[in-house]
């Protein structure tokens, strides 16, 4: 029975002394440990690009061949600006330059007017549109703010087109008439 006592005490050494290894092991050890991980977006905004055929708004002949007048049923197909996006709060603006007579460039006789003006509209963006007249010398609607991040086409159009100076006046003679439309967005309101 001796010999069988001295070999449960060695047993029990052995796993005393394994199990004190273990803990001294365990001791170097470090349990979990949070790192965060960070990382930042930047704000981004573009408008897209131009759909709809090209990127110019032709209106044509502008004057009703028979009264010499500003013809009143100009109508111009809508563009759509696909691929705009910003990522946080944005304000869409959208502004205008009335149709000017590019080679009659001389102060217009009485009766008639080198330039004509109209409304310009960008749409669906915000839910009420970015509106500029560019017969008003103040344009409040032409500045339209979202609160949030957004993605969805731009759709600008024209409308309401008059004579500058009355809409009784005649427009001068000229191969062309030019006016622009510049929209944008911006990030924050």
């Amino acid at each position: 029975m001796t010999k069988h006592r001295f070999l449960i005490a060695a047993t029990l050494a052995a796993a005393v002394s394994a199990a004190a290894g273990a803990a001294s092991a365990a001791s170097n050890i470090a349990g979990p440990v949070g790192v965060p991980v960070t990382g930042h977006a930047v704000t981004f905004c573009t408008t897209g690009s131009l759909t709809n055929g090209t990127t110019v708004f032709d209106l044509g002949v502008l004057t009703d061949t028979t009264t010499g007048e500003l013809k009143n049923n100009i109508a111009p197909v809508s563009k759509t600006l696909n691929g705009a996006i910003c990522n946080t709060a944005s304000t869409i603006n959208v502004a205008a330059q009335p149709m000017t007579a590019q080679s009659f460039t001389i102060a217009p006789p009485s009766g008639f007017s080198r330039s004509v003006d109209y409304t310009a509209t960008a749409s669906g963006w915000t839910t009420t549109p970015a509106v500029y007249e560019t017969s008003q010398t103040t344009n409040g609607g032409a500045t339209q703010s979202r609160n949030s991040a957004f993605s969805g086409p731009i759709t600008v159009t024209l409308s309401g087109f008059s004579t500058t100076g009355g809409s009784t006046l005649r427009l001068v003679s000229d191969p062309n008439y030019l006016g622009a439309i510049v929209v944008t967005l911006a990030a924050g309101n």
